[in-house]
């Protein structure tokens, strides 16, 4: 078994790299997904945002992750209060996973906090998928973000040289999606297929 961290910047294209390796015969992960299972309605996480941030986070019953976003994001000591309760509840969700894992299996793991988290040493192997900030903006006002979001979420993250000093290998995400699409083959058939039966 051979768990890899994608990490990279908000708007750089994680998601994208995710989704060619899915198609290339990796088991895919996304730590933003059991963030949500973590404090889903009806679990303890739950009813521990809700005591800390207090009923106006809710919206038909759920946490309105928007509202929730936006405070967070405002303002640190919410932002390290909301992770003390995610962060614990979706490394157990991670660890259960990884316990169902074949041994010739791939896991991809993708984590945006990697480098905030200090997280390296739980994976063999480390991606980030790295782009030019303009273009980053320019594809999260394309989903919606106002210009004032994108530049908090930023702000609060690990810098490009900060995450390509913990990766193993940067995939550039500045051209086309097949540029994209050869340098994620590449490095599947050449470093990742070759570790996982190594």
């Amino acid at each position: 078994m051979l768990v890899v961290a994608l990490t990279g910047g908000i708007g750089a294209g994680k998601s994208v790299v995710a989704q060619n390796f899915a198609l290339l015969g990796a088991l895919v992960i996304d730590a933003d997904q059991l963030a949500r299972k973590a404090i889903e309605r009806g679990s303890d996480g739950f009813a521990e945002v809700l005591l800390r941030f207090g009923d106006d986070i809710i919206r038909s019953g759920d946490i309105d992750r928007q509202k929730l976003a936006e405070i967070v994001f405002s303002d640190e000591k919410a932002r390290k209060d909301l992770e003390a309760i995610v962060h614990p509840r979706v490394q157990a969700i991670f660890t259960e996973a990884l316990a169902d894992l074949g041994s010739d299996e791939i896991l991809i793991y993708e984590i945006p906090l990697l480098a905030e988290t200090q997280s390296k040493g739980k994976f063999d192997y480390v991606i980030t998928v790295e782009s030019n900030i303009e273009l980053r903006k320019s594809r999260l006002l394309k989903k919606g973000l106002s210009m004032s979001q994108i530049e908090k979420r930023m702000s609060v993250q690990a810098t490009e040289v900060d995450r390509e000093s913990l990766a193993d290998t940067v995939i550039h995400n500045d051209g086309d999606e097949d540029s994209l699409l050869r340098q994620v083959e590449n490095l599947w058939e050449s470093v990742l297929l070759p570790r996982s039966v190594g």
